[in-house]
């Protein structure tokens, strides 16, 4: 499912670092996808729900000409996806010997109106990737396809991404820091506390960068307490 604009918008002014800080304060620890960097600096932060898709360690009866155009392939795959959806994959715990994606299918999920690419394993043609303009975040980049080391076996179930269990239509947050997820069911708790979050550390930079000392101030203790919320009565 699409998400509404306000909560697009509100997602693109949280980092994934406050993410996990609000998570983690809720039980939620494992939900950073590791491996998941930029492919090229400077990349916006995305915003959607997961689209899932799954490679096992190949399979040489399985990896033929023939799979590439079948019902089950990539192909399919990609035709399927909804415009604002990040592309999650699982390269098989993350196999880096063989792109999961080149340029031509990159391009063609650009066109759908894909978010962006996630992966724990790596693409190819990269600098055709790179040209698409899809937002890519991914372990880096092999000369190999796919088949010479990944089957792919199907879309939109549950898998295992950079060791983060991804479910259809969670909701991904990628930027510099890389991906993280947000549990469907904890969408509303991230959209209360994370831009209060972003605000309260704003404010301890600023106390910072004016000389204050870390102590009583990172974590607050009450008086810094006291005086944030004063300085929240203030701009209002």
């Amino acid at each position: 499912m699409p998400l509404e604009p306000d909560i697009l918008a509100t997602l693109k002014t949280v980092s994934s670092a406050t993410i996990t800080t609000v998570l983690l304060k809720k039980g939620l620890r494992n939900l950073w996808m590791r491996g998941t960097r930029p492919l090229k600096a400077g990349q916006p932060r995305v915003v959607g729900p997961a689209f899932t898709l799954r490679f096992v360690p190949a399979r040489e009866d399985l990896a033929t000409p023939a799979s590439w155009s079948s019902p089950t392939s990539t192909r399919a795959a990609i035709e399927a996806m909804p415009a604002g959806c990040i592309a999650v994959v699982d390269a098989a715990g993350g196999i880096t010997d063989a792109g999961i994606f080149g340029d031509i299918l990159c391009a063609r999920m650009m066109k759908r109106g894909v978010a962006a690419l996630v992966t724990d394993g790596v693409v190819r043609d990269v600098a055709g990737v790179l040209g698409t303009g899809l937002p890519v975040w991914c372990k880096g980049q092999a000369a190999p396809p796919s088949v010479a080391g990944l089957t792919f076996v199907g879309w939109q179930e549950p898998v295992g991404c950079g060791g983060v269990a991804v479910f259809p239509d969670d909701v991904v947050v990628v930027d510099d820091d890389g991906a993280v997820l947000i549990p469907k069911e904890f969408l509303d708790v991230v959209l209360a506390e994370a831009p209060e979050q972003e605000r309260m550390e704003e404010w301890i930079m600023g106390e910072v960068d004016n000389g204050a000392a870390l102590p009583g101030l990172y974590p607050m203790n009450e008086e810094a307490k006291a005086r944030y919320e004063a300085s929240k009565k203030n701009r209002s």
